[in-house]
């Protein structure tokens, strides 16, 4: 049987939009833990918890990030993902998502090495299972609705 992601963290202020990412995936069964923080700067406190070691906090090994979020937005964040120490970072993949019809957006995430993808809101099991394959092969996912 193949194994699950330890965690994945939604980055994202929008509560129903939590909801929907979130039940997406559980019903892909690719973690047991989905941790959520509302803006950039939760996620970077979760990441920088001194209790990963332990796993009280557990790394995650995606993250969905937002672009648009109050107090610090996604671009924000990925500013002070880049200073975060080797231990800190893992092998995070974090996929950016947005409602954002705007060109200019893709274009700049195209110019950060830390995004692995640029994609549109909502997480679907189809963006799910294309992001399994191509960074988590060896990892389990439910490609069924």
């Amino acid at each position: 049987m193949k194994k699950k992601l330890n965690c994945v963290l939604l980055v994202e202020d929008d509560e129903g939009m939590n909801y929907l990412n979130k039940n997406t995936i559980e019903k892909a069964e690719i973690t047991e833990q989905i941790e959520i923080s509302l803006n950039g700067s939760e996620a970077i406190d979760y990441l920088t918890n001194n209790e990963n070691q332990d796993n009280i906090y557990p790394q995650p090994k995606l993250i969905f990030l937002d672009i648009n979020m109050p107090k610090m937005d996604g671009w924000e964040f990925l500013e002070e993902y880049q200073k975060l120490n080797v231990f800190q970072k893992g092998e995070i993949i974090i996929v950016m998502l947005t409602a954002s019809l705007n060109p200019d957006d893709k274009a700049r995430a195209e110019t950060i090495p830390e995004i692995a993808e640029f994609k549109n809101k909502p997480i679907s099991f189809d963006m799910i299972g294309e992001i399994m394959q191509k960074y988590f092969p060896d990892y389990n996912y439910k490609n069924e609705r």
